[in-house]
């Protein structure tokens, strides 16, 4: 690839680019993993882990990932071809972009199937579906539903035609615009159910749950899943916060904010925490209920409590604009590229994509009824084998050749000039994105491979 520049599409300002990112980390892995695999893990000393790798691990590659857009200037393929001609390093480093591409449209594929479960769940709600609603009754309606191809294929379609509607309109007009409804109103509504929450006689056992650390509860395993999520919830990977920092202007500190991306991003899955187990707790439910804990759960605590009809519905609503806000994130890397590098106009481009990613996703949607007993790899429903592909294998070599990179082929000063890191903090940033990063990112792959 040659020299090319990106085009003059930059975010109005440093806020607007911060909140785009934030959207694009904060999305079911925050408002359903997050949640779950706490749960799971024993609480307080997961939380405490979780937060160590989010230094260790997340805010550096979050940094490495940002600066290399906005010094590439160009979509992720062609920002590293432009990063490799600058410092004379091998063209083999353009695939790190392509990685990132393909990625990020793979998991959009199965993301937003998921994401239609949530978009169906707020109308369930705010129907009534949820009111009175017993165990068993949940039980029989979410599998039900997910049992139902034809309802899941409706809402991936309609998560889909809004992903794709929002990204033709451009960066500012359809991103930025989005982007400020979406994040104040999941805001809104997060600060809305925590205030329910601290009503509740249940919040103190559910703060008590996530930020008292009982490290007897806590297993090698934990550690790792602790690692691995704080690696993936900030979207790295995948080319989002590349392309994203192509977008951004070079008078921005890219590292304050990555810390400001960081932060939020944490902090709106901690509150998530406390909201969600407060709900749990207070009707007598199972923290450890695993993936179902959203959609098989929470019904059952919105249907019996005081005003579930409405707290379900704002719930259900925060969780699909944190799943639409990230969804158009995953397809933006490659709509840029068609974009630059094919001459492909923003609406040809997004309804190619979109028209692609939609019909991998068909796999996903009959994953869970028609082909839920066909297996692709390793014995994994098509869905599985796709998010197995994504998460375990192409998101951590993308992390983990982005760290390479920044710490091994760029020099220091070249990459202080780049991300204007204060003095006093560049050596102690060398050792983490040389040294500490690589080999703790390295540890997640090899650990999920076995």
């Amino acid at each position: 690839m040659s020299q090319l520049k990106l085009s003059p599409t930059l975010w109005t300002s440093q806020t607007v680019f911060i909140m785009a990112a934030i959207g694009s980390a904060v999305g079911l892995g925050n408002l359903w993993k997050f949640p779950y695999i706490t749960g799971e893990n024993g609480g307080g000393a997961f939380v405490l882990v979780y937060l160590l790798c989010i230094v260790l691990v997340g805010l550096p590659v979050l940094i490495a990932e940002i600066t290399l857009g906005r010094a590439g200037e160009a979509n992720p393929p062609q920002a590293m071809a432009n990063l490799v001609k600058k410092t004379g390093a091998n063209r083999l480093w353009v695939w790190l972009g392509f990685n990132g591409l393909l990625g990020g449209l793979l998991i959009l594929s199965f993301y937003a199937v998921i994401a239609g479960w949530a978009l169906a769940y707020f109308f369930d709600s705010l129907f009534g579906g949820f009111i009175d609603m017993d165990a068993q009754a949940a039980q029989d309606h979410f599998s039900s539903f997910i049992g139902s191809a034809w309802q899941l294929l409706f809402w991936h379609t309609v998560v889909m035609l809004l992903t794709v509607w929002i990204v033709i309109q451009g960066v500012r007009s359809g991103i930025e615009r989005a982007i400020n409804i979406m994040m104040p109103g999941l805001l809104v509504i997060l600060l809305i159910l925590l205030g329910y929450a601290a009503s509740t006689g249940a919040f103190a056992e559910s703060f008590e749950f996530l930020f008292r650390p009982d490290f007897s509860k806590l297993s090698a395993n934990s550690v790792l899943i602790a690692l691995g999520h704080a690696f993936f919830t900030l979207s790295l990977g995948f080319g989002t916060m590349m392309v994203y920092g192509s977008y951004l202007p070079k008078d921005y500190s890219i590292v304050k904010a990555s810390i400001w991306i960081a932060v939020a991003d944490t902090v709106i899955a901690l509150i998530a925490g406390l909201v969600i187990f407060s709900i749990v707790f207070g009707n007598g439910l199972a923290a450890g209920s695993g993936p179902g804990l959203l959609f098989e759960t929470l019904p059952i605590a919105f249907g019996q409590m005081m005003g579930g009809w409405f707290f379900g519905t704002l719930f259900f609503g925060m969780v699909v604009f944190a799943a639409i806000s990230s969804s158009i994130s995953m397809i933006e890397p490659a709509i840029s590229w068609l974009e630059q590098n094919w001459n492909y106009s923003r609406r040809k481009a997004a309804w190619t994509l979109g028209g692609f990613t939609w019909f991998i996703g068909l796999g996903s949607v009959l994953s869970f009824n028609v082909w839920q007993d066909k297996t692709f790899f390793s014995d994994k429903t098509f869905f599985d084998s796709i998010d197995f592909l994504t998460s375990n294998m192409m998101l951590p070599l993308g992390g983990l050749f982005t760290a390479i990179f920044v710490g091994w082929v760029w020099t220091q000063s070249q990459r202080d000039q780049e991300t204007g890191m204060p003095g006093n903090w560049s050596d102690s940033y060398q050792v983490i994105i040389k040294w500490i990063a690589p080999i703790l990112v390295f540890i997640v792959f090899v650990n999920s491979l076995l």
